[in-house]
């Protein structure tokens, strides 16, 4: 799970993250001492999990989250037991109180992967479908037949080997999570790829369908990661 660090304090901030090193299914992906760096580290980078930190100059914890669209799982870290409640009530994994001993944040890591692998066991098959909105009425999208996705602010655009795009008022990140990781790729913040469709990868674009596509600094990793694994 790909995870991020927030809190404006460095001791605080460098063993959370020596602990984080210790969970082999963590990956962090960035340290954050900034709250307000936050939401573009998530429009960069595709992040399951935020260990956030309440107290914070420019804006609290529990502020940042009600800001956030659709925001991955959260376990809130901090020195104040008395935001529990508004903690869960914000839909929190886990709520740890500094100092955290290492079995405690262990149990929270571990509720939290839990609930990822849930997810992912609702992902569609590749032989499956979906309806979605457009023009009034719900048109039947076979998942075989999508080659990319492109995000347009409050709407997507379904690219199919069918037809003409469908464009629909979905969410890229809850898409991401339907389709799964084993046969589409986030590439971009506005792009979602599928991976049978791609027929040639640069450094900073890749063609799927015959469409050149960007590929985003934040998500090169991931790309490259496939690509180590499928060269010859």
């Amino acid at each position: 799970m790909n995870c991020i660090l927030v809190d404006d304090e460095k001791p605080a901030l460098e063993l959370l993250e020596d602990n984080v090193k210790q969970i082999p299914f963590l990956n962090l992906i960035a340290t954050c001492r900034n709250p307000l760096h936050v939401a573009d580290l998530l429009e960069k980078n595709v992040i399951d999990l935020i260990f956030l930190d309440i107290h914070m100059p420019s804006i609290n914890g529990l502020e940042l989250l009600k800001t956030l669209k659709n925001p991955p799982m959260v376990i809130l870290v901090t020195a104040y037991e008395e935001y529990a409640i508004d903690g869960f009530n914000l839909d929190v994994v886990d709520y740890l109180v500094k100092p955290t001993p290492f079995n405690r944040f262990l149990k929270a890591v571990n509720k939290a992967h839990e609930l990822y692998l849930s997810k992912q066991k609702r992902v569609l098959p590749e032989n499956d479908y979906v309806f979605v909105n457009a023009n009034y009425s719900l048109i039947k999208v076979k998942i075989q037949d999508i080659t990319f996705i492109e995000g347009l602010k409050d709407y997507v655009r379904i690219h199919i080997t069918t037809g003409k795009p469908i464009i629909t008022r979905l969410g890229l990140k809850g898409l991401e999570e339907r389709l799964g990781a084993s046969k589409f790729i986030r590439i971009h913040k506005s792009y979602i790829i599928a991976l049978d469709k791609i027929e040639s990868i640069q450094k900073t674009q890749l063609v799927v369908a015959g469409e050149e596509i960007p590929v985003g600094n934040g998500y090169r990793d991931l790309l490259q990661e496939y690509i180590n694994h499928k060269n010859l």
